[in-house]
């Protein structure tokens, strides 16, 4: 399986991953399993997609219909922006773990550099942006004490690597400045209406592998009314004019754009065909110029942008 090497610890993540975002809590297991049998390795959640536990159902089925070992998974989740305090990220790593059924993450995430007033676990999760009075609260956690709590994860072995999302290049080497640990991976929205070239490029610069979400553009944003009326990619026809001379569909196209490029990628779909299509997705090249071509239709438009919640979550201002 095509993989990349992380810098850190010499592990392989997976170039293609399966993505949890938006999968029902009543198909997850399902989807994990049948995904796992398909070929998958990588699976990407959060505790903000509400459906660890599932997941971790489907995982522990094809462990124990013998599909894979736990060492044969590479399984990604994500601390959300209401953990970022010191004394509560070991806490939440430790409450997602069990959801999990697992012992370890082999990637722990910062969900988004925003620091939001603490919600007991108990009383509501996942607990979403908002407090009980449908406002957003802020908390003054400086991103130094979330990332040096994310280090003793690894010291502890609930993680093996750690990293951000939804950062910045200024971000990325504020972190610098003070880590012990480098993050090994930036999971950023990418796709060709956001190419991000100069944030790849800082990325290569520093070693940190990059992992794409959204490769389909507006595609999963439709149904939440969030797709911005955009010609969705699929659809394009400079995706289909190329999807069409490979003899590929246009997903393919648009995920072998990414990983083309180095990129990891996460896509889901509840398709058995389309699971394994997304899979192959790494078995044909692109020529330069249809990657440029591709490329070429760059909006610098982002679809998940917190600053549409609240003006101050504008962290890409």
């Amino acid at each position: 399986m095509a993989s990349i090497v992380l810098q850190r610890t010499n592990q392989k993540m997976p170039l293609v991953g399966f993505g949890l975002w938006k999968v029902t809590n009543e198909t997850c297991a399902d989807t994990v399993f049948n995904a796992i049998k398909a070929g998958y390795r990588l699976f990407d959640g959060a505790g903000d997609y509400g459906n660890e536990k599932e997941a971790g159902d489907g995982i522990k089925r094809a462990i124990d219909a013998g599909l894979v070992k736990r060492e044969d998974l590479f399984i990604t989740s994500k601390l959300w922006n209401t953990f970022h305090a010191k004394d509560h990220v070991k806490q939440l790593a430790q409450y997602q773990l069990k959801l999990w059924g697992l012992e370890y993450f082999d990637l722990f995430l910062v969900h988004f550099p925003i620091s939001l007033q603490y919600v007991d676990p108990a009383h509501r999760f996942p607990p979403g942006w908002t407090g009980d009075d449908g406002k957003v609260h802020l908390q003054n956690t400086p991103f130094q004490e979330t990332w040096t709590a994310m280090e003793g994860l690894v010291d502890e072995g609930l993680t093996k690597n750690i990293g951000v999302s939804n950062t910045t290049g200024s971000l990325l080497l504020d972190i610098l400045r003070y880590a012990r640990y480098v993050p090994q991976v930036a999971q950023v929205e990418l796709h060709p209406y956001l190419t991000q070239e100069p944030f790849l490029e800082l990325a290569r610069t520093l070693g940190i592998a990059v992992t794409a979400y959204s490769s389909f553009g507006p595609q999963g944003w439709v149904e939440l009314g969030m797709d911005k009326n955009l010609t969705l990619l699929m659809e394009h026809t400079e995706v289909t004019s190329v999807a069409s001379k490979y003899g590929k569909t246009p997903a393919q196209v648009l995920l072998r754009w990414a990983t083309q490029q180095g990129l990891a990628v996460i896509p889901k779909s509840n398709s058995e065909t389309r699971l394994l299509e997304n899979l192959d997705c790494v078995e044909f090249n692109l020529e330069e110029a249809d990657i440029r071509a591709i490329s070429s239709l760059n909006k610098n438009l982002r679809l998940n942008n917190p600053a549409e919640i609240d003006p101050h979550l504008a962290i890409f201002a």
